[in-house]
Parts: C-alpha cells; structure tokens; sequence
C-alpha cells in the first residue's frame, strides 16, 4: 500500500517535519511505500488566482501544479497531512493547496442543476495537526470541534474521503513533543492495518 505525506511547514527541522519523517517510519516498518510532499521546499504557490476560478467554475485543465498533485494524490490508497495550527486552522501553504487541488471535477463534480458528487470516496485521510495550546483552551472555545467541522466534514466529507485519523498533538512547544513523535510513528505502522501488502 502506499501512502501521500503532505508537509506544510517552512522549517525542515520543525516538529511537523519529524512527524511526517515518523509516519514514514511506520509505514516502512509495516511494508508499505510512501511520498512526502514538502509543500514549502517544492515552491507550490498557494494562491487562488483567477485562473484557479476558471478551473473551478468552467472545469478548465488545471494547471502543471495542480495536476502533479492530483496525480500524487491519485497514485495513494491514503492521504497524511502533518500540519501546524495557525489560528486555529490550516496554515495558508496547506489550504491553499486544498484550494486549488481539490476542485470541481476532480474531487467533486456539481452544476448549476445537478448535485454535488463525491468523487474521493476511495481516500482514506489522517490528519495530525500540531499546536502549541493545551486542550483545555481547544474545548473551552470550541477550537477541536470547529477544526472538525471545517476540515474534516467542510473538506474531506464534501469530497467523500473518509477521514479516519484527525489527531491534535497539543503542547507541543510544552515537553510533549515525544510524545507526538511516537503517536505519529505508531499512525504510520498502523495507517494499512488489515491491508494486505501486494506482492
């Protein structure tokens, strides 16, 4: 089985980065394959341009870029997005990649007159968001239950993707970052369980 691990930090040494590397580990322990997306060291230009519009609203090719990621995409049985918290939210590197990958006849396909299709049903998607708040502040003003709503069931559900991990490693700049690390080891190990590897 194989695996798309998007990064969207700018700091190859941040904690995001050694979470991904530690999916990877799992995932190469259990027999599986993987690709990391470095969104930041590969230069995808998050911005939502006019041309994006088009492809959108008129379903016109995508762009070299988007169609690359469509294709990373295509290519995995899953999606890992490892992630800081930036205002309680994506960080604008990663949803601009959203923005702009998953569109209107790819990841879904609607019209005027016609219902909205999921077209991803066949993703399974694990998120590990890292943020430097503890949970108490997450639940006290509902941050946990926002990020939910408009990343799991506001992106993926629309699309049909199954979100089957959705991990906040909290206190991350607090003593917790091994904790985290190891989490993200055992998502690796465990992203495929039941699956059997081709052979």
């Amino acid at each position: 089985m194989h695996a798309l691990i998007v990064v969207a930090h700018h700091d190859p040494q941040s904690l995001t980065h050694s979470l991904a590397a530690q999916v990877a580990a799992g995932l190469t322990a259990a027999g599986h394959t993987f690709e990391i997306a470095d969104l930041a060291a590969e230069g995808f230009d998050p911005r939502y341009t006019a041309a994006d519009q088009r492809v959108h609203r008129t379903r016109a090719t995508p762009p070299a870029d988007v169609l690359a990621e469509q294709a990373r995409i295509d290519r995995a049985d899953a999606l890992v997005l490892a992630f800081p918290i930036y205002w309680w939210s994506l960080p604008g590197l990663l949803k601009g990649w959203v923005d702009r990958v998953f569109v209107n006849g790819w990841a879904i396909d609607y019209g005027p007159d016609t219902p909205v299709v999921k077209k991803l049903r066949h993703l399974r998607v694990h998120l590990l968001a890292v943020g430097a708040a503890d949970e108490s502040a997450f639940d006290r003003h509902g941050y946990a239950k926002a990020m939910r709503t408009q990343i799991d069931y506001g992106i993926f559900d629309y699309c049909g993707a199954q979100v089957l991990t959705s991990e906040l490693l909290l206190e991350s700049e607090s003593g917790s970052a091994q904790a985290h690390l190891h989490k993200a080891r055992a998502v690796g190990q465990e992203l495929f369980q039941g699956e059997t590897v081709a052979g």
